[in-house]
């Protein structure tokens, strides 16, 4: 893997780990996503509150998750500019993908 994409890489993966359980019930996932890495820094509280409304039924999966979300945070934030578009361009890409057609 070329070594600029490394970091991009690292948050994905935890993204691909424990997204499905972070954005189970989020109506628009992408959405959900693009709030939290939309500005500069990564919005934690945005974040936090989608984990806080986790299912009971999963709340052994609760500290791995919020493990993970932290984690990105600390990492996105350490990102420099143009790898966190590139993230962000990497989401609406996703998104794109992944609608039906019509």
């Amino acid at each position: 893997m070329e070594p600029h994409l490394t970091p991009v890489h690292h948050l994905t993966e935890q993204l691909r780990a424990y997204g499905s359980s972070l954005l189970a019930t989020a109506s628009d996932p992408h959405a959900e996503l693009m709030a939290m890495v939309w500005g500069p820094r990564f919005d934690r509280e945005h974040a936090l509150g989608l984990w806080a409304g986790l299912p009971r039924q999963q709340a052994g999966a609760a500290l791995p998750v919020l493990r993970a979300l932290l984690s990105a945070a600390d990492r996105f934030d350490t990102l420099a500019t143009p790898e966190q578009q590139r993230l962000r361009l990497l989401i609406q890409r996703h998104r794109a993908n992944s609608q039906p057609p019509r």
